[in-house]
């Protein structure tokens, strides 16, 4: 094990921990960048699947880290992962909750509030859109996003991991 790769590990994790601002999935395509393009720990197939088992997995889906801290170190490197993606963020939180309980009722805090809404909506969308360009791979693929976009923007509300589970079944079934 290199330690270089360690540090690789804690830096990029730690950044990408400080950048998350509306949660995980607002990295996703920095974090992409950085595990394929930049240092290549992993392949964009074995992103998605990891992508895929943080979904699936109870907890938060960003516990993928771990998936790919291991892929590079082991377990010293899914420690220094989780370590460097859940630590500077919930440090952070803590700090900003104080401050920010400090300043209840403020029409400052009302006005960053509503100026942050539409921001952590763009970057979920463009960490959706990350992920939907290694995982939507032709016609079939296609027709499973746009099956499961439907049932849970029109339907009633359903549990994502019986979607989940019906399509690793159609996968399974149309994909083989």
């Amino acid at each position: 094990m290199n330690p270089g790769s360690l540090f690789s590990l804690l830096w990029v994790f730690s950044l990408l921990s400080i950048m998350a601002v509306g949660g995980g999935t607002s990295v996703l395509p920095s974090m992409k960048d950085f595990c394929i393009t930049m240092q290549h720990w992993v392949t964009p197939d074995q992103f998605r699947d990891i992508y895929s088992l943080g979904q699936l997995v109870p907890g938060p889906n960003m516990l993928m880290v771990i998936v790919v801290g291991y892929h590079v170190g082991g377990y010293p490197g899914a420690l220094v992962a989780f370590s460097g993606f859940f630590v500077p963020s919930s440090l952070i939180a803590l700090g900003t909750g104080r401050v920010w309980n400090h300043f209840e009722g403020s029409p400052w805090r009302t006005a960053i509030q509503r100026g942050f809404a539409p921001i952590v909506v763009g970057l979920m969308l463009a960490g959706t859109i990350a992920i939907a360009r290694t995982a939507v791979v032709g016609s079939t693929t296609l027709a499973f996003a746009a099956i499961v976009f439907v049932v849970l923007y029109f339907g009633k509300k359903m549990n994502p991991a019986l979607l989940i589970f019906a399509g690793g079944i159609g996968g399974w079934i149309f994909l083989r």
